[in-house]
C-alpha cells in the first residue's frame, strides 16, 4: 500500500466507512448526457423520471437500494449542485476533522507514520474502560480482536490505581499498531472482530460490500487508471450517541480525474475499525457533471450491523430504513446549503423550510459537516436499533410482570 499524504442524539443507529474508487471511460461508459446518466440511476437505484424533475426544483430524492445481507442498510442520494467540482473538493477537504459539538466529540487524523501521539486528543470514557475490564474473547463490550483482549487482561494491572491509565494508554497504543499494520499491508491487515461469539473478518466484510452492484461500487469494480489522488488519509472522530461515544477510524481516499463532464470527483470512505455497533460500512460521494443537467451530488452508503438480526429483526429494519432516509435527505439538503455558500444561502433556506414543515429534521442536523454525512447517518441508525430494541424489551417485561399477577 502506497504511503498516506501526510458524525442522534434522537435515537441509535448504523453505519460509517468505505473504499478506492476509480474510474475509465472504456470500462464504464461516460456520462456524455442527462437521458444516460438517468437511465444508470434507474437501473442501479430505482430513481425515476418524476425524482430528476423534482432535483432539478431544488429537491433531495434518497432511495433504499437492494441488499446482499439482512445485516446491510444501502442508500443511494441524490442533489444538485450550483458549484464548480474544485470548490466541492476544497470544501469537503476542508471538513474532514472538523468537530461539531453536537455530534463530532472529538477528531483527528494519523500522520504518514502512524504513532500514539496521533490519538493525543482522544479521550476514553471511564465507562469504556469499566466495560474493558470484564471483557474475553467472545463477549466483550467493545469491538475488539481476541489478541487486544488477551493483551488487556495480560498487560494491564487491573489492580492498580493507574488501571484506567494503563488501560487507555493500551487501547490507543494498539490501535495505532493496526492503523500502522494497515499502512504497510493494506486489507491483509484488517481486524477480525472477536467481541462476540461469532468472529467476524472485517476483510470479507468489505469484499463483500464492494462486490455490491450500485451505481459508484460498480465504478469501483470497474477501477483502473485515469484518477489522481488528491487526498488519502486516516481519520478518526469519537462520535455522539445516544447511549454511548463511538470511535470510528475511516480511511478516505479523494480522486479528481482530468474530465469536463461525467465523474468529476469522487471521495471514497472506507471504514477500518469501530468500537461499536458497525461491522463495515462503506460510503462513496461522488461530483457529476452531466450536459444538460445542473451538477449532481451522488451519495452511496452500504453499511452492515449486527443489530439487525434477531427478535423484532423486520420491525427494527423498519424504523430504521424510514429514519434513516428521512436523516440523510435532511444531512444532504444541509450539505447543499454548506458547499454553495453564501449565494445562495437565503433560497436553500427558504426551499428547506418549505420541504421541512415540522422542523425537527433541521434541528437535528442543522449543525452537520458535509463530511460527516456518513458517521452521523450511522449514528442515528444505531440510536434508532437500540432505542427500539429497549422499548421491546421493557414492553415484554412490563407484560409478563402484569400476566404474573393475573394468576
Amino acid at each position: 500500500m502506497k504511503d498516506m499524504r501526510t458524525r442522534v442524539n434522537f435515537l441509535p443507529l448504523l453505519c460509517t466507512l468505505c473504499a478506492l474508487v476509480c474510474l475509465t471511460t472504456t470500462a464504464v461508459p461516460a456520462q456524455s448526457s442527462a437521458g444516460e446518466f438517468q437511465r444508470i440511476l434507474n437501473e442501479k437505484a430505482a430513481f425515476q423520471p418524476a425524482d430528476f424533475a423534482a432535483l432539478e426544483q431544488g429537491q433531495t430524492i434518497v432511495k433504499l437500494t437492494p441488499i446482499t445481507d439482512k445485516r446491510e442498510i444501502a442508500m443511494c442520494g441524490l442533489v444538485t449542485l450550483r458549484t464548480s467540482a474544485d470548490q466541492f473538493l476544497r470544501t469537503y477537504l476542508e471538513n474532514m476533522t472538523r468537530q461539531n459539538n453536537q455530534t463530532i466529540l472529538e477528531a483527528g487524523r494519523f500522520g504518514t507514520a502512524p504513532a500514539v501521539a496521533d490519538l493525543q486528543q482522544l479521550t476514553i470514557d471511564a465507562a469504556e474502560i469499566e466495560d474493558l475490564k470484564a471483557c474475553v474473547a467472545g463477549d466483550c463490550s467493545l469491538k475488539l480482536s481476541a489478541k487486544m483482549i488477551e493483551r488487556l487482561r495480560r498487560e494491564v494491572d487491573w489492580d492498580a490505581s493507574d488501571y484506567e491509565e494503563q488501560a487507555t494508554l493500551l487501547l490507543k497504543t494498539m490501535l495505532t499498531e493496526y492503523v500502522r499494520d494497515y499502512v504497510a499491508r493494506g486489507p491483509e491487515a484488517l481486524i477480525e472482530y472477536h467481541d462476540k461469539r461469532n468472529r467476524i473478518r472485517l476483510a470479507d466484510e468489505q469484499q463483500a460490500l464492494g462486490s455490491a452492484s450500485g451505481y459508484l461500487t460498480d465504478l469501483l469494480r470497474e477501477a483502473g487508471s485515469g484518477m489522481q489522488v488528491v487526498e488519502d488519509v486516516i481519520i478518526w472522530s469519537k462520535i455522539k450517541f445516544g447511549l454511548k461515544p463511538v470511535l470510528v477510524i475511516n480511511h478516505v481516499r479523494a480522486y479528481k480525474p482530468e474530465r469536463e463532464t461525467g465523474l468529476q470527483v469522487l471521495v471514497a470512505s472506507n471504514q477500518i475499525y469501530a468500537t461499536h455497533y458497525f461491522t463495515s460500512s462503506l460510503a462513496l460521494t461522488a461530483f457529476v457533471s452531466v450536459p444538460g443537467a445542473s451538477p449532481y451530488l451522488v451519495f452511496e452508503n452500504r453499511s452492515r450491523t449486527d443489530g439487525l438480526v434477531g427478535p423484532f429483526s423486520k420491525l427494527k429494519r423498519g424504523v430504521i430504513e424510514k429514519k434513516s432516509v428521512a436523516g440523510l435527505k435532511a444531512i444532504l439538503e444541509h450539505s447543499k446549503t454548506s458547499i454553495e455558500g453564501p449565494a445562495y444561502a437565503g433560497e436553500n433556506a427558504a426551499a428547506a423550510a418549505m420541504r421541512r414543515s415540522t422542523g425537527w429534521s433541521r434541528r437535528l442536523f442543522g449543525g452537520i459537516r458535509p463530511l460527516l454525512w456518513v458517521l452521523v447517518l450511522s449514528a442515528l441508525a444505531a440510536l434508532l436499533l437500540l432505542r427500539r430494541t429497549e422499548y421491546l424489551r421493557f414492553s415484554m417485561k412490563e407484560s409478563r410482570i402484569t400476566t404474573r399477577g393475573k394468576l
